[in-house]
């Protein structure tokens, strides 16, 4: 088969079984990769209703369709589980290496499941995978597990990935890290792995995917590169270059897309001179040692910085994301830099949701800030506003699991549970901390937050962090735009499961995915086909919700980010928005039940392939 391995690792921790499976290039064009592959999968091992942690919950690690085959921008995986933060389908996305790597090895994904009787990890070199002792892994952080691994095993060319400590404790908000500051990070996904004593994935390979037309292939990609310096995207392309995804940042909490003071506040609260204190052009001057760039990337939006405060001294830390910025910065009223470096550090370490974590450490600090909690709560941690110093000893609390950190390491909505207080100052999705984009500044967002299938992701969803930048008649039209909504989505959904970065939005021309797909596979997708791709892969990871019996009714949005009540000064004054209504309107184009969120048979029909989806639901 063409474009892939064509096999499919499964492991039982529980029984030391190992199974490999063939798959037909039916199947393979059917769910195409990534997310597509993870979602029917789990869909189909999973019993319904199983806990995240239970032995019989399942793990894969998939790459993309894309990933090893040359298809510039090709390069990221997915991590798939029950999240146990909402307790449904759960999906994170990473670049660096690992994706290609697993293909090197000789398979198109990996999925776990059982419980270890003590740590493991798994080696795979060439197809044949071993399940090895981790007993000297244990406890310790990413980068020394990835030195640990290069020590032991001599192989010139190793892919991996591993849980921190945070994650072998399962915390709710561990991450799944690979090329050391690399992350899959959303919903749990560390903590699964952490649950079967799983601690790390290492692989080696020399095996190469055939391609159906390397010719086609190479066209294509010169075609991307003069799209890339050439064409109209050539000043977004060099930007992200050059700086990154936190190349806007000031931009960002001037004009209300980033959270300030745990979302409560607003630009007004940041001194303009303090608003590019710990920008990513600032930052650069003081730590960026070299560039960075994920496999099969040309527009590579990384950067390795290093830095030495608050006894961390490091060499190799990657660069702050405008996430990781935004969530330390402008969140905790915050302008120490060097405390920004370190936190960051120690997340991709400890394997930490950067995301979750900041967002955990701010509701920690309001809470401190209204007298909810004390010092003494805190152990001793004086955690006052844009106190740089107490962020970075509360940061240390979570990722050694220590005293408060040992609530504080499962996210803020267990901690509003424990503690009895702060629930009116959550600003989740159904308990998963969002990402720093404003759905009362971009609406549509928050449709995407509540109603994908993997709520409280930024990336995902038709209209996304882009609607923001539109005029008032456009952005707060929330009923006329479900057409839009839905395109969009199917392309994010070809995206993921194709395996290529979230800025092939720009970074590729338009129908790409689909032309580099067809060139690597041999499928001679149709435009129409591939949409409908989309939309299959889509309806199956709701399908995965629906099962478990979580309908529309179980979604939800703190209110502070529906602004209610609405804030009173700043961009977003006066400002409420209207989930409900956008979420009828992406029902409506998608062929959805608007009472309970469930697809029309004829929806199933449709998109074909889900004849056992059609049977549990409608018998």
């Amino acid at each position: 088969m063409k474009g892939y391995a064509g096999k499919l690792l499964f492991v039982d921790l529980s029984t030391g079984e190992i199974e490999v499976r063939e798959f037909d290039e039916q199947f393979a064009r059917t769910w195409i990769g990534g997310y597509g592959f993870g979602a029917r999968i789990l869909y189909d091992e999973m019993p319904a209703h199983t806990d995240a942690f239970a032995p019989e919950s399942m793990i894969g690690f998939v790459s993309g369709a894309a990933n090893g085959t040359t298809a510039l921008m090709g390069g990221r995986y997915m991590v798939v589980c029950k999240s146990p933060v909402y307790d449904g389908w759960n999906d994170a996305n990473s670049g660096g290496t690992f994706g290609p790597s697993i293909r090197s090895a000789g398979y198109d994904g990996i999925f776990v499941k059982g419980i270890a009787e003590a740590p493991v990890y798994l080696y795979i070199k060439d197809g044949v995978c071993e399940i090895r002792d981790a007993s000297q892994y244990w406890g310790k952080t990413v980068s020394e597990c990835e030195a640990l691994a290069a020590e032991e095993i001599s192989e010139k060319r190793l892919g991996s990935c591993w849980i921190g400590p945070v994650g072998e404790k399962k915390g709710l908000i561990a991450a799944v890290m690979n090329d050391t500051h690399r992350a899959a990070a959303r919903g749990g996904v560390g903590a699964v792995m952490g649950s079967k004593n799983l601690k790390g994935i290492v692989v080696t390979g020399k095996f190469k995917l055939e391609k159906a037309d390397p010719d086609l292939l190479r066209q294509l990609n010169k075609e991307v590169m003069t799209w890339e310096k050439e064409g109209p995207v050539k000043p977004v392309v060099n930007l992200f270059g050059a700086y990154g995804t936190g190349n806007d940042y000031e931009h960002a909490v001037g004009c209300g897309d980033a959270g300030v003071k745990n979302w409560a506040g607003s630009a007004e609260d940041i001194a303009p001179e303090d608003r590019d204190a710990i920008s990513t052009q600032k930052m650069d001057e003081i730590y960026r040692l070299k560039k960075y760039s994920c496999a099969a990337c040309p527009v590579g939006c990384g950067a390795i910085y290093g830095f030495d405060a608050y006894g961390y001294k490091s060499e190799d830390s990657g660069r702050p994301e405008y996430e990781v910025t935004a969530g330390l910065g402008s969140m905790l009223l915050n302008t120490d830099t060097d405390a920004v470096n370190v936190v960051n550090f120690l997340f991709n370490e400890y394997g930490i949701d950067a995301i979750s974590g900041s967002g955990t450490i701010a509701w920690a600090m309001e809470m401190y800030d209204r007298g909810l909690l004390s010092s003494d709560d805190l152990d001793g941690i004086e955690l006052t506003w844009g106190n740089g110093e107490a962020i970075v000893r509360l940061a240390e609390k979570i990722a050694r699991g220590e005293g408060i950190g040992e609530i504080l390491m499962n996210g803020s909505k267990y901690a509003a549970d424990h503690f009895g207080v702060g629930h009116d100052a959550l600003v989740t999705a159904n308990g998963i901390e969002i990402g720093q984009h404003d759905c009362r500044y971009g609406p549509h967002l928050a449709r995407t937050y509540v109603f994908d299938p993997s709520p409280g992701r930024h990336v995902k969803g038709g209209l996304g962090v882009a609607c923001g930048h539109k005029p008032p008649e456009i952005k707060f039209a929330y009923s006329t735009r479900g057409a839009e909504d839905v395109a969009g989505t199917l392309d994010r959904e070809l995206s993921a499961a194709g395996g290529f970065c979230g800025f092939t939005a720009f970074g590729l021309p338009p129908d790409f995915y689909r032309k580099l797909i067809n060139a690597a596979t041999g499928f001679d997708y149709t435009p129409e086909e591939f949409k409908l791709a989309g939309k299959r892969i889509w309806l199956m990871r709701q399908a995965f919700n629906i099962r478990e019996g979580y309908l529309r009714d179980y979604w939800y949005l703190d209110d502070r980010l529906q602004g209610k009540p609405p804030l009173e000064e700043g961009p977003l004054a006066g400002v409420t928005i209207d989930v409900d209504a956008m979420g009828d309107a992406f029902f409506k184009e998608m062929g959805i039940n608007l009472e309970d969120g469930v697809p029309f048979r004829e929806t199933y029909e449709e998109v074909g392939g889900m004849d056992d989806v059609i049977a549990d639901i409608y018998g």
